[in-house]
């Protein structure tokens, strides 16, 4: 039996993953659903385009939490059951790739930034919060959701083996979980990464058409 507690953690993160919050938190709101407008992301950006700041602001926390509860759920309390770093990189991973898609949302997911930072402060805070520095001064500079989340999914594995030659002693299971999910965030970019190049990227406030 213990030998399948790191798979049951593993499909207990997918799930948690798989509760689409910009969805869930819209429907809540009376808004409308944010996969019928704007980028038809199911994301707190595209939420943030309904006009309701605070329905973008909740997406975006849970979002994050989504991510982080499992992470520190086995960090915490896997030791008991015999849950060790491997477990944590694939929990990680497994609420980012429930994200993306999603069991209950026909697999139509969102593009994992708010879930994937989640993650990675579940990881390590420090790691947390240089990524999330990162977003928030390309976000600041140059209005664009989308280049601060390729910006930060490039730099996030970068930062991590550079912490830890100098700040902290992890393990190199975790870099593997964040190099896969910096792969799959840039290319669920793709189209913004088109965008961009094209000037028709939308900015950061801009509201749907």
């Amino acid at each position: 039996m213990e030998s399948l507690y790191p798979l049951i953690a593993t499909l207990a993160a997918y799930l948690i993953g798989s509760l689409s919050f910009a969805v869930l938190v819209s429907r809540a709101m009376g808004l409308n659903d944010p996969r019928t407008f704007g980028s038809k992301n199911p994301g707190a950006t595209n939420v943030l385009r309904s006009g309701s700041k605070a329905a973008a602001i909740v997406t975006l926390l849970l979002d994050a939490f989504k991510g982080w509860l499992p992470v520190v759920a086995v960090k915490w309390w896997g030791d008991a059951w015999g849950l060790g770093d491997g477990t944590v990189a694939l929990v990680g991973l497994a609420a980012f790739l429930g994200h993306l898609y999603p069991v209950f949302f026909r697999f139509q997911g969102g593009k994992g930034v708010a879930t994937a930072a989640g993650v990675i402060l579940g990881f390590n805070p420090w790691l947390g919060f240089a990524t999330l520095a990162t977003w928030v001064i390309v976000a600041f500079f140059f209005r664009y959701s989308s280049l601060a989340s390729i910006v930060t999914a490039v730099f996030a594995p970068a930062y991590y083996l550079f912490g830890r030659q100098v700040a902290w002693d992890a393990p190199n299971v975790m870099v593997l979980s964040l190099a896969v999910m910096g792969i799959l965030l840039v290319w669920r970019h793709a189209e913004n990464i088109n965008r961009l190049f094209a000037g028709k990227e939308s900015k950061l406030g801009s509201k749907s058409k």
